[in-house]
C-alpha cells in the first residue's frame, strides 16, 4: 500500500512529537540516575597511573594485544557500517530481495537469512583471524568446531531476535498506516521480555552451570549477600574454561531467581578477591542496574520505532533505496541497515553510562568489603589474567570502553581508602 504526501504529513508530525517526548524522557532519566559521582566530592583525588601497579612487560603484552586484536575488530565495525550504508543508501538490497518469490512473510524472513549469511560469510574469517590472537595470548582455550559452534549459536541467537523486530515492523506496516505506535509499544515490551528470558534461555546455550560444592566460600557468598539485603537462590559455577581463561562473575535473574554465577577459572583466585568480584556484582544487582538498564533500553527501543518510522517515511530515503514503503517485504534490508547503523551509534553513550554504573558498583565493593588491598589486588589479577587495555586511547575509550579501566578503578579504591582513614593500599 501506498501514502500520498498529504495523508501520511500529520502522521509524520505526530510520530515527531513522540520521538521528541519519548526521547526527552529517557535522556532526562538517564541524566538524572546516572552515578555521575562514585565517590563523595570529598575524596581525595588519586590520579590512574599503570605503572605504578603493573611491569614493564605486563604493560607492554596488554600494548600487543590490544594492536593485535583493534585491527580484526575495526574491520569488523567498518564492514558493518559499509554495509549499512550500502543498504540504507542504495537500491541494491531492494533488487536483491526483489528476486525472492512466495508470500510476503515467507520473503522477509528468507530476506532476513540471505543478508544475515551474507555478513557473517564476510565477517566470518575476521572472527578466526581475532580468535588466533586470543590463542596466541593464551586467553582462548576453544578447538575451531567448539569456536564455530558457540559462534553460530550467537548468529543464531542474533538472526532470530532481528527476525522478530523485522518481521514486526513489516506485518503492522501492512495493517496500519501509523504503524510506529503498535511498533513503539512492541519493541519496549520485546526488550523487557528478552532482558527478563535471557538467564534462562540464553545463558545455558553457552554455557553449563552447576551449585557451587558446599565450603567455606560458598558459605560466605551467600552471607555476604544476605549481609547485604540481596536476596539470592544458589551460587552456581559456569564452565567458562573450556573457552577461555577469563575471570568473571556476575549476579543473574531478578527476584526468586536471582543467583551468583563464578567462572570456574575465578575459582583459582584468592577467596577474597573472589569475595570482591562478587560484591562488585551484589552493587548491581543492590541498586537495580538490570532492571534499570531493561527499562532505560526499552524506551530507546521505543524511541527507535518512532525514529523508523520517520525516516523510513522521508522521501529522499525511499527514492535512494527503491522502496515505496515499509510494508514492502524488499524494505527488509532498509530497516536492517537502520538497526546495524543504530546499535553502532548509540554505544558510545551507553558506554559512557556503564563506565559511570560500574564505577558505582565498585565503590559498593568495597563499601561491603571495606577491603581496599584486597581490592586493587583482584584489579591486578583480573587485568593481568584477562589481557584488560591499561590506557586505551581516546577515540577506542569513546567507542568500545563500557568499564572503567584497571588504573581506574585502582585509583578510585586508593581514594576511598584515604576517604575512609585507612592506609593508601
Amino acid at each position: 500500500m501506498t501514502t500520498t504526501t498529504a495523508e501520511a504529513l500529520p502522521g509524520i508530525r505526530v510520530a515527531g512529537w513522540a520521538l521528541a517526548a519519548l526521547g526527552a524522557a529517557t535522556l532526562a532519566i538517564v541524566a538524572f540516575t546516572t552515578p555521575w559521582r562514585a565517590l563523595p566530592a570529598a575524596a581525595p583525588s588519586v590520579p590512574p597511573d599503570p605503572t605504578r601497579d603493573f611491569t614493564p612487560d605486563q604493560i607492554a603484552r596488554s600494548e600487543a594485544f590490544d594492536a593485535a586484536v583493534s585491527v580484526p575488530a575495526y574491520l569488523s565495525l567498518g564492514l558493518t557500517l559499509v554495509v549499512a550504508g550500502v543498504l540504507v543508501s542504495t537500491p541494491l538490497g531492494a533488487r536483491l530481495l526483489g528476486r525472492l518469490r512466495g508470500p510476503w512473510w515467507l520473503r522477509v524472513l528468507l530476506g532476513i537469512l540471505v543478508l544475515s549469511v551474507a555478513v557473517e560469510i564476510l565477517r566470518w574469517p575476521l572472527g578466526m583471524w581475532s580468535e588466533t590472537y586470543l590463542r596466541e595470548f593464551g586467553l582462548s582455550t576453544q578447538n575451531w568446531p567448539a569456536w564455530a559452534a558457540d559462534r553460530a549459536k550467537n548468529i543464531g541467537i542474533r538472526t532470530g531476535l532481528t527476525a522478530i523486530m523485522v518481521l514486526a515492523v513489516v506485518a503492522l506496516a501492512r495493517r496500519y498506516r501509523r504503524w510506529w505506535i503498535p511498533a513503539a509499544a512492541g519493541a519496549f515490551a520485546l526488550t523487557v521480555a528478552a532482558s527478563f528470558a535471557y538467564p534462562v534461555l540464553i545463558e545455558p546455550v553457552f554455557n553449563d552451570f552447576t551449585p557451587m560444592p558446599a565450603g567455606q566460600l560458598r558459605d560466605d557468598l551467600l552471607g555476604m549477600a544476605a549481609r547485604d539485603g540481596v536476596p539470592v537462590e544458589d551460587v552456581l559455577v559456569a564452565d567458562a574454561s573450556r573457552r577461555t581463561t577469563a575471570l568473571n562473575a556476575y549476579v543473574s535473574g531478578f527476584g526468586a531467581t536471582r543467583r551468583i554465577v563464578v567462572y570456574d577459572t575465578l575459582l583459582r583466585a584468592p577467596a577474597d578477591e573472589v569475595e570482591l568480584v562478587v560484591a562488585h556484582e551484589l552493587g548491581h544487582a543492590k541498586a537495580g542496574d538490570v532492571l534499570y538498564g531493561t527499562l532505560v533500553g526499552a524506551l530507546g527501543a521505543a524511541c527507535g520505532a518512532c525514529l523508523l518510522y520517520l525516516v523510513t517515511s522521508w522521501r529522499p530515503v525511499r527514492r535512494r533505496t527503491g522502496i515505496a514503503s515499509v510494508a514492502d517485504p524488499k524494505a527488509v534490508g532498509l530497516v536492517m541497515g537502520l538497526l546495524s547503523l543504530a546499535t553502532v551509534l548509540s554505544g558510545p553513550a551507553q558506554n559512557l553510562v556503564s563506565r559511570h554504573i560500574e564505577a558505582r558498583a565498585d565503590a559498593h565493593a568495597l563499601d561491603l568489603t571495606r577491603d581496599p588491598a584486597a581490592f586493587v589486588s583482584m584489579q591486578r589479577r583480573l587485568s593481568v589474567t584477562n589481557i584488560s587495555d591499561l590506557s586505551p586511547d581516546a577515540f577506542e575509550y569513546f567507542l568500545y570502553v563500557s568499564h572503567p579501566t584497571a588504573p581506574q578503578r585502582i585509583s578510585m579504591a586508593r581514594s576511598w581508602a584515604l576517604l575512609n582513614g585507612m592506609r593508601e593500599p
